[in-house]
């Protein structure tokens, strides 16, 4: 594709039979480095342990080993948060512009390197082609824009009023020193350089533990910084077990915040969990539970296109994938069936593979939850299309489950639990009031979409959803899509703990304490 070209979640531009070809030749490059091992790298040092490796498994072919890597524990979490905490100071007093200009060679590295970072992400994770390159590309938009809200601001360093003639006042937001950042599986570059930067950009050193599915482009990510010339120690990256260093990180008394992406109950612990002693900083987003409704004036074909995109892109595992669906019983019939014959049409297959839309879920774990939650579906509704394991060929090689479409009554539990994996439930409502009332019945806070011809419809939506993304009448993806600089991406109630989310202006300045320095002059 030309300089100019660009994929995200939910467009593309330049020439699609350029990037297929080099998407092509990356991918020859991904698995022809298959099987290798890997070490932790923790104060720029390669560090080895002697316990059994993780393994990063393709979901699409559990054959393919992409990678074998050092399991770090309890030692090396150590050895990690005490290489940050050297490395903090001199972090810290490195003038602000000087260390943009590092991270920005970090994003410039993920465009020159995005081909390669997108192969290996469909080949770790199951994504799409398309889904994967959006994935790189807003890994360096968000580097980019996190950078930008340092820089906007003079590195955070603004004057303030004189109460006397001979003092200067000025006030400061400092880092915090070393933050522990934890990512997940589904988007496992940008989500990483996402928190990840912010942190550095404020100020702080990193301890960085990919998800254990996803350790391969959380290598990758340590070597984008490397190369851009931050200094050893400054980012840390440790693999191993959630069971044996995921308490220790985040435990650590040498660790002063906690950055975190994944599930609710896990989100819950580490923010109790940190209470103890004094409050520290702890920035978590703990998926959705995210609704889409459909009035009697929608455009019925967007809004099913919408839903059927939404649901079903990575397989629905991500946080802001629309789960559920509230449709007026006005036009229930004809929604459900345009959003059948939408999904039915979906190329399944190896997601490496140029078009395939829908590949496997992660793991056997999510396969299991899966079988599980089908079997409540038909049990108290019914299911219109998919509820199997598929079989044959490729598929029996990987985690392949069908895309699911579910009639249920809005009772079922299946409406208010996340999955994350590829069923969308469907239910009847007989007014706006109580479609409002259904979304917002849950834990969750995260994403919405409503599907609307009436603007006092979509404005009542607005005001009154408890979702911190909120869309309306949007066909490439009813509930997803969010982009660095255009939509902040803030979880609400159990979805969320600070009020302000990444992608949006106010994300960096969570990373930072308030100073106020006084000096009194003559």
């Amino acid at each position: 594709m030309t300089a100019s070209a660009k994929i995200t979640y939910t467009s593309a531009s330049g020439d699609l039979e350029e990037f297929h070809r080099a998407f092509d030749v990356a991918l020859e490059t991904i698995r022809s480095a298959a099987g290798r091992r890997y070490p932790c790298y923790i104060g720029g040092e390669a560090v080895e342990t002697a316990a059994e490796p993780v393994e990063s498994r393709s979901p699409i072919d559990t054959s393919l080993v992409l990678g074998r890597f050092a399991a770090a524990g309890a030692a090396e979490v150590d050895r990690a948060v005490a290489a940050a905490r050297g490395a903090r100071q001199d972090w810290a007093r490195l003038p602000w512009r000087e260390r943009l200009a590092l991270l920005r060679r970090a994003a410039e590295l993920v465009r020159e390197r995005k081909y390669e970072l997108a192969a290996l992400m469909s080949l770790e994770v199951g994504k799409s082609r398309l889904e994967a390159m959006g994935d790189a590309e807003e890994s360096a938009d968000l580097i980019d824009y996190y950078c930008a809200q340092v820089g906007d601001a003079g590195g955070f360093i603004r004057p303030m009023e004189r109460i006397t003639p001979v003092e200067r006042n000025t006030d400061v937001l400092r880092p915090y020193g070393v933050f522990a950042c934890i990512a997940p599986f589904n988007f496992p570059l940008a989500l990483s350089a996402g928190m990840s930067s912010a942190a550095l950009a404020a100020g702080n050193t990193v301890v960085y533990k990919p998800a254990e599915d996803t350790p391969l482009t959380g290598l990758r990510l340590y070597e984008v910084y490397r190369d851009a010339g931050l200094p050893p120690g400054v980012f840390n990256f440790v693999v191993g077990r959630r069971e044996e260093i995921g308490d220790a990180l985040w435990k650590h008394p040498g660790v002063d915040g906690v950055v975190f992406t994944g599930s609710k109950a896990v989100g819950m612990r580490i923010h109790a969990g940190l209470g103890a002693g004094f409050i520290k900083p702890c920035l978590l987003e703990l998926g959705g539970k995210n609704a889409a409704i459909v009035m009697p004036t929608a455009d019925l074909d967007a809004a099913a296109e919408g839903v059927m995109r939404s649901a079903f892109s990575l397989q629905n595992q991500k946080c802001s994938a629309t789960s559920r669906v509230y449709v007026h019983r006005g036009v229930a019939t004809p929604f459900v069936d345009l959003l059948v014959e939408k999904t039915r049409a979906i190329r399944m297959g190896d997601p490496s593979e140029r078009d395939v839309f829908f590949g496997p879920v992660i793991n056997q774990r999510a396969v299991e939850r899966f079988e599980r939650a089908v079997r409540q579906a038909r049990t108290e509704g019914s299911v219109l299309l998919g509820g199997e394991r598929l079989r044959g060929g490729a598929f029996d090689r990987g985690h392949f489950v069908a895309p699911t479409v579910a009639r249920l009554p809005l009772e079922s539990s299946l409406f208010r639990e996340e999955l994350f994996v590829p069923l969308l439930v469907v239910g009847e409502v007989s007014s706006l009031d109580q479609a409002i009332a259904e979304s917002n019945a849950v834990e969750y806070g995260l994403t919405a979409g409503i599907f609307s011809g009436v603007a006092a419809e979509v404005e009542r939506f607005f005001d009154e959803v408890e979702a911190g993304v909120c869309y309306a009448n949007k066909r490439t993806g009813a509930t997803t899509g969010a982009w660095p600089g255009a939509q902040a991406f803030c979880g609400w109630k159990g979805s969320g703990s600070t009020g302000k989310g990444g992608c949006g202006p106010y994300y960096v300045a969570q990373f930072t304490r308030e100073q106020s320095r006084t000096v009194i002059e003559g």
